[in-house]
């Protein structure tokens, strides 16, 4: 990660308290006393209740945030309920365009305001800001029009649906200067910058290795929870623009047809189910882990990925898999392991490993925070060390000042971030698309490998992809017989340092013997 990327990241998470405590009278002397930031909300289906939540509450407390517009192209059905928040459950029901339009107080017969065409949205210039959290194969084509429309976006996790996808938004959001956050709500958290800091001090020395895990267990099938209702039918859902029939994004199609596709209750509601429109676990449980742990290692971009796993158990009709590990390789030296499965519900753990000590974060409070990370130092000695076998006492801790704070709501902090740096025009919010990009081409090349049965490594130039080869490998043992000398092209923060290790006397006594003649006799 380049130093501005550095400088934007504790920047960003420096501001994270203000954005949280901002009063109506701090958002009033940014916009003037009238002025509001509209959101328009495209694809306002389950999660999306959560964040027209956040902007309900938020202009309930005074601020100058007001749910403007919303795009689906489902009529709805006013008795589903998704809030996550227990005082809105019976104030506050519905999901779909017409339940949405009402939760939000706007007029179902404003054609500019409630729409099944998104583009509609954008073309409405009182619109300020766009929520996306439309299914996953629309959110590249989505947030790519709205920045050129020139509205700030909020785009919902993970950022796009293909690696072309998101660097191609990536560099939209560059040209444009528009601002975009990506909502991984656990970057709302400051541990990950903590342990950013704290690595950079090199207290961990070189760190060679991060893991991760999101593991599950359901007794219907995972994202099979999703309701089906006879009333979801081609009458009341357009089901050519939700596949996306005629778009197109990167240079391919964003969907199939509705020949290729009939529509299916299941494929409409429970799409994460099916490769046309998502990533399993992958793409959709993954991302989270991913993109904190990449934030808190320093880490952008993987050079090699390699995924494995398989549909072990759920055979329910599904495409994608119920076990799943990626494991990325990074230019710098290090690995990140991303693991899990859908049917058990015990952690692997989450873990960043240096030479020098180790760092085990505490255990997801709702998926959103952790408890803070303790500090294990590693006994380094001469000789081959036996495993530890677990954790003895910490060397240091740092607690999570959002632990046992009631009424917490992750979405809330990520989207009062967001709407300060809208309102700065400040790009580098908590979780900006080149931290989007990065941790979903990690796990989207992960994807790929299962599928095709294919290693890939990808170049942070072009932003290419390709077939892996022998050259990993063939670098680093080039680089283990330059004896630890210093790189400036693979390293850590302008270079790695060298190798650290202290060779034994004995050591002198190594090398090939030429002409038979023994290379420590001088």
């Amino acid at each position: 990660m380049s130093e501005l990327d550095r400088r934007g990241f504790i920047a960003a998470a420096s501001v994270a308290g203000t954005a949280m405590a901002m009063t109506a009278k701090s958002y009033a002397n940014v916009l003037g006393s009238n002025g509001k930031i509209n959101v328009g909300f495209l694809g306002v289906g389950g999660r999306c209740q959560q964040h027209i939540d956040v902007v309900l509450d938020m202009k309930e407390e005074g601020k100058d945030v007001e749910p403007f517009a919303v795009c689906d192209v489902w009529d709805g059905d006013e008795t589903l309920g998704n809030r996550s928040n227990p005082k809105h459950k019976d104030k506050r029901k519905g999901r779909g365009l017409y339940p949405s339009a009402k939760t939000c107080g706007i007029d179902a017969n404003d054609k500019t305001r409630v729409t099944k065409d998104y583009r509609k949205i954008l073309e409405n210039k009182d619109v300020d800001v766009v929520c996306i959290a439309a299914p996953d194969h629309w959110h590249a084509r989505m947030a790519i029009d709205g920045l050129n429309a020139g509205k700030h976006v909020y785009c919902e996790k993970p950022m796009t649906r293909t690696v072309n996808e998101a660097w191609e938004l990536y560099n939209t959001w560059k040209k444009t200067g528009q601002v975009m956050t990506v909502g991984v709500q656990s970057m709302a958290d400051p541990t990950w910058l903590e342990a950013y800091k704290y690595i950079q001090a090199g207290n961990l020395g070189h760190i060679f290795q991060g893991q991760t895990s999101y593991y599950r267990n359901s007794d219907v099938g995972q994202w099979r929870y999703y309701p089906l209702r006879k009333e979801m039918t081609p009458k009341t859902i357009d089901w050519d623009m939700w596949l996306g029939t005629g778009f197109e994004c990167a240079g391919q199609k964003i969907g199939p047809t509705a020949k290729e596709m009939p529509f299916d209750r299941a494929v409409w509601a429970q799409w994460r189910c099916y490769w046309p429109f998502g990533g399993g676990m992958f793409t959709d449980l993954f991302v989270h882990q991913t993109t904190h742990l990449l934030a808190a290692m320093g880490l952008r971009e993987p050079a090699r990925v390699v995924g494995a796993g398989g549909i072990y158990f759920e055979y329910d009709g599904r495409d994608v898999p119920d076990v799943a590990t990626v494991v990325a390789d990074y230019i710098e030296g290090a690995q990140v392991i991303i693991s899990a499965t859908m049917c058990n519900g015990t952690q692997l753990g989450e873990v960043i490993r240096g030479k020098l000590a180790t760092i085990k974060f505490g255990d997801n409070i709702g998926g959103d925070y952790v408890s803070g990370f303790d500090v294990f130092g590693e006994a380094v000695a001469g000789g081959a060390a036996k495993p530890t076998g677990g954790y003895k006492e910490p060397i240091h801790s740092y607690k999570s000042p959002f632990v046992g704070k009631q009424g917490l709501n992750a979405t809330y902090n990520l989207w009062a971030n967001f709407l300060e740096c809208v309102k700065a025009r400040k790009q580098e919010t908590l979780s900006t698309p080149f931290l989007g990009a990065s941790a979903f081409t990690t796990v989207n090349l992960g994807v790929q490998s299962y599928r095709k049965g294919k290693a890939y490594m990808f170049d942070k130039e072009s932003h290419l992809a390709k077939d892996a080869d022998s050259s990993w490998a063939d670098k680093w043992e080039a680089r283990s017989k330059q004896r630890g000398k210093p790189n400036n092209i693979i390293g850590w923060a302008g270079g790695d340092k060298g190798c650290s290790l202290h060779p034994p006397e004995y050591q002198k006594l190594e090398g090939p013997w030429v002409d038979g003649k023994d290379p420590a006799a001088g």
